[in-house]
C-alpha cells in the first residue's frame, strides 16, 4: 500500500509524498528543505518530475546530493537520469505507472498515473488543478484542450494531485463561468470550509473535475454563452472556447 501525504512549499505548491513501507519517493519537488524536514531520517529512494519549471525542480540538486537517487521525468530537465515519454510503463515501489504527454502549459509536460489496488492516482503538475487548468507558456490551446481531454478520459474515481493551492480562486472563476452550476456551489462552500482550516483541497477526482472544472465543460449551454460574452463566436468549436475561458481566466 502506497501513503500519499502533501508537502506544502513556497506559497501554494504541494511536493507530494509517496511511502511504500520503507520506500520514500518525491514528486515536483521545487524546495529541497521541506522534503529534508518530511523525511526526517529516511531516505529519499526517488524523484518524479512533471515539467521543468524551477517550483517543481528547483530542490532537486540538493536532494539529489544528500540522497544520490534516480531522477525520472522529461528529458529536457537536466537532472533526470530516467527520461520519460508518452506511453511508457514503469514499475516503482511494487506498483505499475503509466507516462501521458500533456503539452500545453509547458512543451515538456508529462502526468504520471499510479496504479494501486484502491484505484488511480494522477500527478498532473501544473497540466489539471483543481476547477482549473495551467496557463499556457508554451505550448498552444490546441495542445491543452487535447491533454486536458486525455486526462478526462481517465476513470471518474482517478484521485487527482495536481501542484498547487488554487482551488478557491479557480471555483471563483468556475462560477463566473458557469453561473447556477449547484456542482461548483456545492463544492465552493467545502472547499471555504477546508480552507478555512488550512487543510489541503486536494486530492481532487477526475468525476469531481467532470463537474465542476469549466475547462473540460466546454459543451455546457451555460459556459457557451458565457464564452460568447467574452468573444467567442456562436457555434464556435470545444478549443474555440476553451482559448476563450483560457484568455478570460488569465485576467480574471
Amino acid at each position: 500500500m502506497i501513503t500519499i501525504r502533501p508537502i506544502p512549499a513556497f506559497n501554494d505548491n504541494y511536493i507530494w509524498h509517496l511511502q511504500s513501507e520503507d520506500q520514500h519517493w518525491v514528486v515536483d519537488p521545487g524546495d529541497a528543505g521541506p522534503v529534508f524536514k518530511a523525511l526526517g531520517n529516511s531516505k529519499l529512494a526517488g524523484i518524479l518530475l512533471t515539467h521543468h519549471h524551477p517550483d517543481h525542480t528547483g530542490g532537486v540538486p540538493a536532494l539529489v546530493q544528500a540522497y544520490d537517487c534516480p531522477v525520472y521525468g522529461p528529458a529536457t530537465i537536466a537532472q533526470v537520469t530516467h527520461p520519460l515519454t508518452d506511453g511508457d510503463q514503469l514499475s516503482l515501489m511494487d506498483h505499475q505507472w503509466e507516462v501521458m504527454a500533456v503539452p500545453g502549459h509547458t512543451l515538456d509536460h508529462i502526468a504520471l498515473v499510479l496504479h494501486t489496488d484502491e484505484g488511480q492516482h494522477l500527478f498532473c503538475g501544473d497540466t489539471l488543478f483543481a476547477a482549473g487548468c495551467g496557463r499556457l507558456f508554451e505550448g498552444t490551446p490546441e495542445q491543452m484542450f487535447q491533454s486536458l481531454t486525455h486526462l478526462a478520459e481517465l476513470p471518474a474515481d482517478t484521485r487527482v494531485y495536481c501542484a498547487h493551492e488554487y482551488t478557491l480562486s479557480n471555483l471563483k472563476f468556475a462560477l463566473a463561468a458557469e453561473p447556477g452550476n449547484p456542482a461548483i456551489e456545492a463544492r465552493m462552500a467545502s472547499a471555504s470550509r477546508i480552507r478555512a482550516e488550512n487543510h489541503p483541497t486536494l486530492p481532487s477526482t477526475i468525476g469531481i473535475e467532470l463537474a465542476t472544472n469549466p475547462f473540460l465543460r466546454t459543451e455546457s449551454p451555460v459556459i457557451r454563452a458565457q464564452a460568447r460574452s467574452q468573444g467567442a463566436s456562436t457555434n464556435g468549436s470545444p478549443v474555440e472556447i476553451f482559448a476563450t475561458l483560457r484568455r478570460w481566466k488569465d485576467t480574471f
